[in-house]
């Protein structure tokens, strides 16, 4: 029986994620504030436009999106980069 050696997936250490996460929550930190803070003293000075809430959910969907292409194409590691890698 032939030894066979499996791609390794970079999993949850692949940047995308790390990326997606952070836009993700700071994306859902802004949307609520957009939600249940906005006074009207925000909203003038954004010339009535929440930005709080647009920059949130503009995040929120960058950052789905980023997590998603991780998930759909993840990052795989050749079964020898170990042993091609230069000698630290």
């Amino acid at each position: 029986m032939a030894h066979e050696k499996k791609a390794a997936v970079a999993g949850l250490f692949d940047l995308r994620f790390i990326i997606g996460g952070l836009l993700t929550v700071y994306g859902l930190i802004l949307t609520l504030l957009g939600i249940f803070n906005a006074t009207d003293e925000e909203l003038a000075r954004g010339d009535g436009f929440n930005i709080n809430l647009w920059a949130g959910i503009g995040m929120l969907v960058v950052g789905l999106l980023f997590a998603a292409w991780a998930r759909w194409r993840p990052l795989v590691v050749p079964p020898d980069a170990a042993s091609t890698a230069p000698p630290a």
